[in-house]
């Protein structure tokens, strides 16, 4: 069990774009600079692309989300406004489940 997923709320913690909040939109494991996320409206950068008349796209400058390390993220904690660590529990009934380091809490 992974302990980021798609669709995870999370905050980032390191680089340009520190303090911004965003959903993670694909989650790239095992590139060659280690584990990746794509996190929507965060690490935007412009791609120039040429027109492409079979593929009907215009051509122009493109503004796009780029992978980024999952190490400078943390998962969005909504009941402290923080940034939280994940750990795993498993239930009474043999369920593993993600947790909030910070307060037990499930992640849902």
């Amino acid at each position: 069990m992974k302990k980021l997923r798609s669709g995870d709320e999370v905050v980032v913690i390191a680089g340009r774009d520190k303090g911004k909040t965003g959903k993670i939109v694909k989650v790239i494991a095992g590139d060659r600079k280690g584990d990746r996320l794509v996190v929507k409206g965060i690490n935007i950068v412009k791609r120039h692309t040429k027109p492409n008349p079979q593929a009907e796209q215009p051509g122009g400058i493109i503004e796009k989300e780029a992978a980024i390390a999952i190490s400078n993220v943390a998962i969005f904690n909504p009941e402290t406004g923080k940034g939280d660590r994940v750990g795993f529990l498993i239930q009474e009934d043999g369920v593993k489940v993600r947790v909030f380091k910070s307060n037990q809490k499930v992640i849902g």
